[in-house]
This record gives C-alpha cells, structure tokens and sequence, in this order.
C-alpha cells in the first residue's frame, strides 16, 4: 500500500525525520540542492493550468461497461499487482512516526497510560458483527521495500481466514487482541509497510496491531512475512465496501485506525459508509488517521484523456483507481461519521530529480480526527 515515500524530507542529527514544512525553498536558484522541499506555494498561473489539464483529463470518461469491470473486479486487479510487484514497489514507512506520533504509543508512555485507563470502561460486554468494509490501496511511484523479502507460500489465506471468522461471535472478551490496551488497525496494509515498522518500534506488550487489504494476495505476503508474528497482529482480508462483511473486532475497541493512500481507491459513493462503518470501531477518544492524494497531485495531471471514471476519479493503466480530494471533502466525510476535526491539512511538495533536473509538484491530504469522548452528564 504505499502512499509516499517520504519525499525526502529533513533529517536532523541523529537521523530523526523532522515533520514535514521544515525545508522551505526560499531561493528557487537552490531547487535542485535537495530532492524535495515543503510548503510550496503554487502561482496563480500554475493553479490555472493544473485546473485546465484537469479539464482536459476528464472530457472523455470510461464507458459504463468497462467501469463496472473495474469495480466488480477491483480484487483481481488488485491481485494481480500484488503478483507482480510482491514486496519490492512500497518502501516502509518510517516517516509515519514523525507526521503520526499516535503510532508510536511506546515512546509516550504517558499517552497510552491514558487512554488505557479512561478508555476500558468504554469497551460493553459482547457485541454483534460490525458491518462493513475493508479495503485497499495505494500510491503510484516506485521505491523498494528492503523489509520484506521471502516468498509467498501455496496456501489461500483468504479461504483460512473468512472459514475462521464465518462463524465467529465477536464478543468483547473474545477476538484476537482481546488481552490488548492499545489497539491500531491499518486498512488497506499491502505487504505491511506500515505494519512492520510500528511492531519494530514497538516493545510494549499492551499494543496489538490489526491489519486488513483487500488483495488475498497482500494478506499472504504479510502473512508469510518472517517478521509476522500472531501473537501481536492478526491479518485477515476484508473489502471496505462490503457492508454485509463485519470486522473480527468489536465496536468501540480501537484506539488508531490508519488509512494511508486508502479510501482514494474505492468509488466515491461508497465512501461514507465506509468510514461509517470504521468509526464505529473506534473507542471513545480513539483517532483515525488519513494521508491520501489531493487535488491536482502531479498525478491527477498526468491522466490522458479516456481513463477518467468520474469527476476527479481515475483508472490506471493496472486497473487499479484513485480519487484526488479536497480537504473540505474529507472534512465533510468524517464528520459525518460523528468524528471530530483535530488536523486538516495540504502537504505541498516538491519533489526533484537532481540526475535528470526535473521538479514534480506533489499535492497530499493529511488529516487526524476524533471520536468524540462519552459524555458523563448527570441529571
């Protein structure tokens, strides 16, 4: 799953990552003396012109046939990316920790002694199944996972999980991670990019990590991964969409839910719901955290003409999709879930090719928001 590589932002001594808006480009004579630079502003010109090549991108659409091919499909195409790349196409993602410190609860003890304590009255009793969703994926430029590196076994890890979890009452004393404190589902994990990482940080053996994709493919990729280990994360494939499909988790049991490059790739109309559906999943303060495209990402403008599906809504030449949002979009999402806004914002970077002396103009959406705590008014 992908989403960025990190676009080459700061580092300071000691090889810690600064939080992106730190290297500005002050001097444009100097654009070429690092390989990205933060908070770029775009001209009026240059926004007039990313408005004009979207126009033109989206003037011929996919014909209905193809686009229900697309979505009746999207597993196979997904699938069938997987098959090819395996665990070479994503790099991990390190950069999580700085831009989502949420991530690393072991490195602010205090933060998850908190949410520990006020959080596990929240959890009822048993529970029924959780509609929803479970999904997929990513971003669209190469790196190389240098974490992931073994072969997938001949087993169908999406016919062992949904036999296990067919029949399963999810109960709050009953489901994997139930022993946990801290709990973080990643939606749409690819090969575990993110996943790995936040296990590798993390020691505390409170934290449990779920994580989800809708690629079978994915599941067993990270499944058979040497790093993997069930007794801290449990992978299961699901499909975001799919509101007759529940989760193996009970509502109000999770403290993080990430989607990173995630909600971009289902069609646009289900996406409500599929935030409806995760939200419910959160605890009482518990946070969901997004890094997905935004609105005239050098992606979106490099579209031809005839792979636009909807506004704003493309197919790549995998079959795989994405959307580019706005950040008034995603607000409107998630407070429709009944999530609070706790960070919304444009990451503007430049990207550049010091070998080939080429600028890329990248546009990401970075947002945290919150399930509101339980009110405790007496009467």
């Amino acid at each position: 799953m992908a989403g960025s590589c990190g676009g080459g932002a700061p580092v300071e001594a000691g090889g810690k990552r600064q939080q992106f808006g730190s290297r500005l480009l002050n001097d444009p004579a100097r654009v070429f003396h690092y390989n990205a630079w933060d908070n770029v502003e775009w001209s009026e010109e240059q926004s007039a012109a990313a408005e004009r090549k979207v126009r033109e991108n989206s003037t011929q659409r996919v014909c209905q046939e193809k686009q229900v091919d697309y979505e009746m499909n999207a597993h196979k195409y997904w699938n069938d990316f997987y098959k090819i790349h395996e665990n070479g196409f994503f790099k991990d993602r390190h950069w999580l920790f700085t831009e989502f410190p949420e991530l690393a609860p072991t490195q602010n003890q205090n933060h998850l002694d908190l949410l520990s304590e006020n959080q596990r009255s929240e959890v009822s009793g048993c529970r029924g199944n959780e509609d929803g969703p479970g999904l997929i994926i990513e971003e669209d430029h190469k790196c190389s996972s240098d974490t992931l590196g073994h072969k997938t076994k001949a087993l169908s890890v999406e016919e062992n999980v949904t036999q296990k979890l067919r029949h399963l009452e999810i109960c709050a004393h009953e489901f994997p991670g139930s022993s946990a404190n801290y709990r973080i589902l990643e939606v749409g994990c690819g090969v575990g990019n993110t996943v790995f990482p936040i296990l590798q940080i993390n020691n505390d053996p409170r934290l449990f990590v779920y994580c989800c994709d809708f690629s079978s493919t994915a599941i067993q990729l990270v499944q058979t991964n040497p790093a993997y280990d069930p007794s801290r994360c449990f992978a299961f494939v699901h499909d975001l969409c799919d509101e007759e499909k529940s989760y193996p988790i009970p509502k109000g049991s999770l403290d993080i839910i990430i989607l990173i490059f995630v909600l971009s790739s289902i069609v646009p109309d289900k996406m409500q719901k599929a935030l409806n559906g995760l939200s419910g999943l959160l605890k009482p303060g518990g946070m969901m955290l997004l890094r997905d495209y935004g609105r005239h990402d050098m992606a979106q403008l490099r579209f031809k003409k005839g792979q636009c599906l909807s506004e704003n809504f493309y197919v790549r030449g995998d079959g795989t999709r994405v959307y580019f949002f706005t950040q008034d979009e995603l607000d409107t999402l998630f407070t429709t879930a009944g999530l609070e806004k706790v960070q919304n914002l444009v990451d503007r970077r430049l990207q550049v090719n010091r070998g080939k002396q080429l600028t890329m103009y990248r546009v990401w959406i970075q947002c945290k928001y919150r399930k509101p705590l339980l009110s405790h008014t007496g009467s």
